[in-house]
C-alpha cells in the first residue's frame, strides 16, 4: 500500500502492483496484485489526496478504470465497456452469480476494447482509450464522457492501428492552462488543443531544416512529416511549448507545441524504442531507452542495455550503462514504463517486459534493480507522498 515516501506504480498484464521505497527511496517492499488481476496499461496517483487510478481490461473483460482511495488497500472499478465475460454472464446465471455480474448499462456499450493512458491535471481526469478515443471525468473518475472534438476530428477516417492497434496512449496537460493539452495516437500522431478539447490541430510537420529524402521503413519521415507511429510524449517544464517524442523511427523535440518536429536521433544507436523522460525542471535533460529495431528482436543493442541522456535538448547523448546488465539482455521497455520523480537528485525508473524494475537515484549515472519477477510490466509512474 501506498504510504508516506515514494511508490512506484505498476501496471502489469497480471494487474496492478504497487513498488514502496519510503521516504529515503530505499527498501523497496512490493504489494499486488491489484484490481482483480485485470491487465492494467497504466496506473497514476494524485500527491494532494493520495488517490489512485488504474486504466486497463482487454477482450474479456472490456474496458475499466480502477480507483483507490485508501492507498492500494480496496479497489471499485467504473467499467465502462464490455468484454467476453460480459456475453457469458448474460447467457449463464451461475457464471453471472459466481462472478458478481449485473445487467447494468455501460456508457460505451461494446465500443472500447481497453484503456492505455490515463492523466490527472487541473481537476479533470482524463483516459486515453483503444481504439483511440479521449475520455474525461470532472468527479475524479465517477462518470466519464467522450471528447468529441477529438474523435469527429477530420481526419479519424484516415487514421492507421500501429501494431498493438489504434491506441490513445500520450496525454499531455499544460499544468498552467487546462485549455492546452497534446495527445498521441499510434499510428495517427500528435494532435494539439487550446480550446479545452473543442477543436484539435494535427501536429507531425516536419521541421523547416529536415530535408525529407528516400526511407525504406514505412514509419520513417515523408511527404513532410516526421512519421505518424509517435511512441511516447512528453512536456518539458518550463513556459514555453517545448515537447519531446519518442516515435517509431527516431527522436523528435518540438519547441513550438508540435507545430514542427527537428530531428534529435544523431547520436543514439537506433531510431527505434518506446519511452521518453523528461527532466521535473531542466528542459534540456531527457532519458530514453533504444532498442535495436521494430523487426531485429526490440532488445537493447548488442544485448547490452544502456538509458541514453542528453542534457542538451538532444544535441548529443551519453549511455548510462553502470548496474544494467552487458551480456545478453534481451529484454524490451514499453511506451509507458519509464517514470521519474521529482527529487534532488532526480529518480528515473523503468520496467521490462522480463518483469523487472530498474532506478537511478542520480539522473541515469548507476541503476540498481529494486523489483524482479513481476509479470510484463506496461506501465510505470511514480507517486511521491513526501
Amino acid at each position: 500500500m501506498t504510504a508516506q515516501g515514494l511508490t512506484v506504480l505498476i501496471g502489469t498484464t497480471k494487474g496492478a502492483f504497487l513498488l514502496s521505497g519510503g521516504a529515503d527511496r530505499t527498501g523497496w517492499d512490493v504489494s499486488g496484485p491489484f484490481c482483480d488481476g485485470w491487465p492494467i496499461n497504466h496506473v497514476i496517483g494524485d500527491p494532494d489526496t493520495g488517490t489512485l487510478w488504474a486504466g486497463g481490461g482487454g477482450e474479456w473483460h472490456g474496458a475499466g478504470i480502477w480507483r483507490s482511495d485508501d492507498g492500494g488497500a480496496t479497489w471499485t472499478v467504473a467499467k465502462l465497456s464490455k468484454g467476453t465475460m460480459d456475453d457469458w454472464a448474460a447467457n449463464d446465471p451461475e457464471f453471472a452469480e459466481m462472478i458478481g455480474w449485473t445487467d447494468a448499462p455501460l456508457p460505451f456499450g461494446d465500443e472500447l476494447a481497453s484503456i492505455w493512458s490515463l492523466n490527472y491535471s487541473n481537476g479533470v481526469l482524463y483516459a486515453g482509450a483503444k481504439p483511440a478515443n479521449l475520455l474525461a471525468s470532472h468527479d475524479m473518475g465517477q462518470t466519464w464522457q467522450r471528447v468529441e472534438g477529438l474523435t469527429d476530428h477530420p481526419s479519424a477516417d484516415s487514421w492507421n492501428p500501429g501494431a498493438a492497434g489504434l491506441v490513445l496512449h500520450s496525454i499531455v496537460v499544460d499544468p498552467q492552462n487546462a485549455d492546452k493539452m497534446w495527445v498521441g495516437i499510434s499510428a495517427a500522431g500528435v494532435f494539439g488543443t487550446e480550446d479545452g478539447g473543442k477543436t484539435w490541430e494535427r501536429r507531425n510537420r516536419l521541421s523547416n531544416t529536415q530535408s525529407c529524402g528516400h526511407h525504406d521503413h514505412p514509419a520513417a519521415p515523408k511527404d513532410g512529416d516526421i512519421g505518424h507511429c509517435v511512441h511516447n510524449m512528453m512536456r518539458a517544464p518550463g513556459d514555453g511549448d517545448r515537447l519531446y517524442q519518442q516515435n517509431h523511427h527516431g527522436v523528435w523535440r518540438s519547441d513550438d507545441g508540435g507545430r514542427s518536429w527537428d530531428d534529435i536521433t544523431d547520436g543514439l544507436p537506433s531510431t527505434f524504442g518506446f519511452p521518453i523522460r523528461v527532466h521535473p525542471r531542466d528542459p534540456n535533460t531527457i532519458w530514453t531507452l533504444p532498442l535495436n529495431g521494430d523487426s531485429a528482436g526490440r532488445f537493447p543493442p548488442d544485448a547490452a542495455a544502456a538509458v541514453w541522456r542528453s542534457r542538451d535538448g538532444g544535441e548529443s547523448w551519453q549511455a548510462m550503462r553502470q548496474g544494467l546488465p552487458q551480456k545478453g539482455c534481451y529484454f524490451t521497455v514499453l511506451r509507458q514504463a519509464m517514470a521519474g520523480d521529482t527529487r534532488d537528485k532526480v529518480g528515473v525508473y523503468f520496467g521490462t517486459n522480463s518483469g523487472s524494475v530498474f532506478a537511478s537515484l542520480d539522473e541515469g549515472e548507476t541503476w540498481d534493480e529494486i523489483a524482479r519477477h513481476l509479470p510484463t510490466i506496461l506501465g510505470l509512474e511514480v507517486l511521491d507522498l513526501g
